[in-house]
């Protein structure tokens, strides 16, 4: 028996593919969630402009504070009070100089637990001040996924009011809805996330710089007590 080969049909010309490719503009997307997308995108605004700012203000602090203790330090034991005045004032303005200032400047006759308290007053202040503004790292990392997750609900309630209205349900109904609820998941989480580990980061690094200033007029405090038991009051 002869059988006749089956050919399949050519798509006509201009026919739209089988698999026909997704054009997702986020644009419409953000203008479809403004009450979730809009905030999300002012405290991604707020979020860099503090980064930003932290890495100017700390920068090379650590570095800064242990090139000032090694050098005004024996400078003081040697019982080279002008030498280290000297030091501290011409060194870069950094935390370091604002506390060891005090403490080289100090007039003679003022005591070491008077100095000791002093230095703790300075480094806690310098500490608070390198911390500033973290608090609005903290405030973005943990309100951002409930900013998001407020979104998401919202696109749903926007998909179900949808299927409401057109009487039947459906993929075609419910997309936009879904749509904007994820992308203001999507959105919370990942501004969320920077939030939060560069607000881990500047924590850290307000931690080690409370540990350099604390270790530095520490024996900034050792040794003007050197210098003065070797070489008197300057």
């Amino acid at each position: 028996m002869e059988t006749t080969p089956t050919t399949l049909p050519l798509p006509l010309p201009g026919a739209p593919s089988a698999l026909p490719g997704v054009d997702v503009d986020f644009v419409a997307l953000i203008q479809q969630g403004a009450l979730s997308t809009y905030p999300l995108i002012l405290c991604s605004v707020l979020l860099f402009a503090v980064v930003l700012e932290r890495l100017w203000s700390l920068r090379g602090t650590l570095r800064s504070t242990a090139r000032l203790t090694a050098a005004v330090a024996p400078a003081l034991a040697r019982g080279e009070w002008k030498s280290a005045a000297d030091l501290v004032r011409g060194h870069r303005l950094c935390s370091a100089r604002r506390v060891f200032a005090e403490l080289v400047d100090a007039e003679p006759a003022v005591p070491l637990p008077e100095l000791e308290r002093v230095a703790q007053e300075r480094t806690f202040e310098e500490v608070q001040g390198a911390g500033a503004n973290l608090w609005v790292l903290g405030t973005i990392g943990s309100s951002a996924p409930f900013i998001g997750l407020f979104g998401t609900v919202l696109g749903i309630i926007r998909a179900f009011h949808a299927i409401a209205l057109a009487g039947t349900g459906g993929f075609a109904v419910v997309a936009a809805g879904i749509s904007e609820a994820l992308i203001a998941t999507a959105l919370g989480l990942a501004v969320g996330i920077v939030a939060v580990v560069f607000y881990n980061y500047f924590q850290a690094r307000v931690d080690r710089i409370d540990a350099a200033l604390r270790v530095g007029s520490g024996r900034v405090l050792q040794a003007l007590a050197a210098g003065r038991r070797a070489h008197g009051p300057r």
